[in-house]
């Protein structure tokens, strides 16, 4: 048995630079020294380790069982989502079915932005209410990519879109995790949420074509953004505040991609704007030119159909294996819960951070049938019959596939050992503890732990279980709804899903962009901080100002 120890070195300020260390070898080695990603990951888990070991004196086999569970769980769910989503994209791609695809998007519309709004936030939101765990940008990276975006346009963009709809994501696990971690009622946290995120339902359409194609261009096509953001903000504020959690973004995405759509066949852009690049320079990728194809295309309503199947398909499969009855049968089935040997209920989470010493429970749970990735594999196998591969055909794309894919496997592989590393040797709660001590500026800074959890650990579900109960401790402790903090930590942790590591190794592998992961970074950054601190406003004014503290919901 071990117990967490924060403050290793007797001074908070220096256990907070030593936890501090693997976080900022990670995002140097990406972002400044230009260190290709999986290379950079394993060098960020070493350190991980380092740290670990030698400073918060977490036991080597401990650290070393820590690192195996975070390594399967980046095989299995992520690894297994993003190589079958690349999968069904180069099965389309070969057969040329994602050509016809393209130019019949270029049918809704002509203009870029309109179609950057329509795929990357309004179905990007579809997917991540689905299904989750990086499904949203490995679709949208994937279909931005073969429109002929450029590669940072695309991996950048997916990145930025994929926040409005996180905290909802996977049919509302991040909430409902939440509220077993805390003890609140689940609908009153959904509810907050929703009250948080709905102003940024409409920035967020805004912020990313602004980031895209500048305020000027945005600016002349501003009725169908708001109405983008309307027809998503509007939904997803009475759904949370009215069903729970689970159907949120669902239902608020296919609002806004039907409305959107309804708009677009009535209102046109004045000017047509067809860089796939955008402000942001590049060329277009896979030498696809800048121009769109005419509305006129030339296809028939079959071919169309046809080439439109394939992700019809997919979007049913994984909100099906998304549905808790269909996990249910399936998990009946086969799966396996793993009380991870060496690791599972043999480490003692402390005070403050929990009201007294609790057990961590390290169970893998290896639920192949259920799991997203394989929801995706099923739709690629009958997407590839109906477009006439032979088996020998199929097993050829997905050996290919696989070897492309290969170092960003071990990236994601590495970064989630990682996370797992800092998170059961209580490294990451060293730096949440540093934020819990700002007294009158903590529903501002509470919410950047929320943006930090999620930085560091990919998912604003773990982020919930990391941070909830720290939350709901010192909002207590300084008079604050524990409700308004909680939900703070998973609006806000919104925000960091597009600076996580592990999200941008999907976003460069989706978009054929492997090796500018620090690119990518640098580009997403300064987005993901300035959401997030706009986030930590809008909670600290629900805290303080009224009238905004009417809607507050305290317990």
């Amino acid at each position: 048995m071990w117990s967490h120890v924060y403050d290793p070195l007797g001074n908070p300020w220096l256990s907070t630079l030593a936890a501090s260390i693997p976080v900022i070898v990670l995002l140097g080695a990406l972002g400044i020294f230009h260190v290709k990603a999986h290379k950079a990951a394993l060098l960020g888990l070493a350190t991980s380790l380092l740290v670990a070991v030698g400073i918060f004196g977490m036991p080597a086999d401990m650290a070393a069982s820590a690192t195996l569970l975070g390594a399967a769980n980046g095989l299995l769910p992520i690894g297994w989502i993003i190589l079958n989503v690349i999968f069904l994209y180069q099965l389309t791609e070969r057969k040329g079915q994602f050509a016809i695809l393209r130019e019949s998007i270029s049918s809704i519309t002509t203009d870029r932005r309109l179609q950057l709004l329509l795929i990357a936030f309004c179905f990007g939101a579809f997917f991540e209410g689905a299904g989750g765990f990086g499904t949203p940008v490995a679709v949208t990276g994937a279909m931005l990519i073969g429109l002929g975006f450029s590669p940072l346009a695309a991996s950048g963009l997916s990145l930025i879109a994929n926040t409005a709809p996180v905290a909802y994501g996977a049919l509302g696990t991040p909430i409902t995790t939440l509220a077993k971690v805390t003890g609140l009622d689940v609908l009153q946290i959904s509810s907050m949420v929703g009250r948080q995120m709905t102003i940024f339902a409409i920035i967020v359409p805004f912020w990313l074509l602004i980031a895209f194609c500048g305020w000027r261009n945005t600016m002349r096509i501003w009725p169908a953004v708001l109405v983008a953001g309307l027809s998503f903000a509007i939904p997803q504020l009475i759904v949370s505040n009215t069903m729970g959690p689970e159907l949120v973004a669902v239902i608020a995405s296919v609002c806004s991609i039907t409305v959107l759509v309804a708009f677009l066949k009535v209102w046109h852009p004045k000017e047509i704007y067809t860089s796939t690049a955008g402000t942001m320079g590049g060329e277009a990728a896979n030498g696809a030119k800048a121009i769109v194809a005419d509305k006129h295309h030339g296809y028939s309503t079959g071919e169309v159909i046809r080439a439109w199947l394939p992700w019809l398909i997919l979007s049913v499969a994984v909100f099906a294996f998304g549905s808790p009855a269909i996990k249910k049968v399936l998990d009946s089935i086969f799966t396996l819960e793993i009380q991870w040997p060496g690791l599972h209920n043999l480490i003692y989470k402390m005070p403050p951070v929990v009201a007294e010493p609790h057990l961590e429970a390290a169970i893998y749970k290896f639920n192949l049938l259920s799991t997203t990735g394989t929801g995706i594999l099923v739709a690629a196998l009958i997407s590839a019959l109906i477009m006439g591969y032979r088996p020998g055909q199929m097993l050829k794309v997905y050996k290919e596939t696989f070897w492309s894919l290969r170092f960003s496997l071990i990236t994601i592989v590495a970064m989630l050992a990682l996370g797992y590393v800092t998170r059961f040797s209580g490294v990451d709660i060293t730096l949440g503890l540093a934020f819990s001590h700002t007294g009158v500026f903590y529903p501002f800074f509470g919410t950047l732990l929320g943006w930090l959890g999620v930085a560091l650990t990919g998912s604003d579900t773990a982020a919930n279980v990391l941070f909830g109960g720290l939350q709901k401790a010192s909002a207590q402790q300084l008079g604050l709804s524990p409700v308004l903090m909680t939900a703070a930590n998973s609006a806000g942790g919104v925000m960091g899903k597009m600076i996580d590591a592990q999200s941008i190794v999907v976003a460069s592998t989706a978009t054929q962009y492997y090796g500018k992961e620090g690119v990518i970074l640098r580009y997403v950054f300064f987005h993901s901080l300035a959401l997030a601190c706009l986030v930590g406003l809008v909670v600290s004014a629900m805290a303080y100002l009224p009238p905004f503290t009417a809607l507050v919901i305290h317990p």
